[in-house]
């Protein structure tokens, strides 16, 4: 198995200074190391038994979409606003500075129906907070916050308090 974490390379003072990017492109242009993200990711989706997958933009529609397809079952954007063509329900969430806002197409989900959200990165958890609230918002249910690296340091799963969270690599 690919050690992932080789895979993850650090960008320092990346988008400003003071912060430590951690660049994902070399994990998804390593063929192994993607297979093998996407193969845990669906792993831990079959263990709590979600129905659909919803991914963030934009590296959440990277693994979100490959470990939908690798387990045969469909994929949801949730998209910055005016991206999606159709008419939409939208969620708004705080940032550090400021607010921003999340979308879905307003048919996207169906009520009861079992939700993996995933996203590349959990930082301080307000994005994936906002994209829970916005899948509970038409009555769907989250069943699982999943990530491929998320950093601990910052606490994003106080954020999540109450769902359950599957990080494949910790920092």
């Amino acid at each position: 198995m690919t050690d992932l974490k080789k895979l993850i390379r650090d960008i320092p003072d990346f988008p400003k200074p003071g912060i430590v990017f951690k660049d994902i492109t070399p994990l998804l242009k390593d063929p192994a190391g993607f297979r093998g993200a996407v193969t845990q990711l669906c792993e831990a989706i079959r263990r709590e038994s979600c129905d659909i997958i919803v991914g963030i933009e934009s590296r959440g529609f990277l693994f979100g979409a490959a470990a939908a397809l690798e387990m045969g079952i469909g994929f949801v954007p949730i998209r910055k606003p005016n991206k999606l063509p159709y008419e939409t329900v939208r969620q708004s969430y705080e940032l550090e500075y400021g607010t921003d806002e999340i979308e879905m197409h307003v048919d996207a989900l169906v009520p009861g129906q079992r939700i993996a959200l995933v996203d590349d990165l959990l930082a301080t958890g307000g994005t994936m907070a906002a994209s829970c609230r916005l899948v509970e918002s038409v009555d769907a249910k989250v069943c699982l916050c999943a990530f491929v690296v998320e950093l601990g340091f910052l606490e994003g799963r106080k954020k999540l308090a109450g769902y359950e969270i599957a990080s494949l690599l910790t920092f």
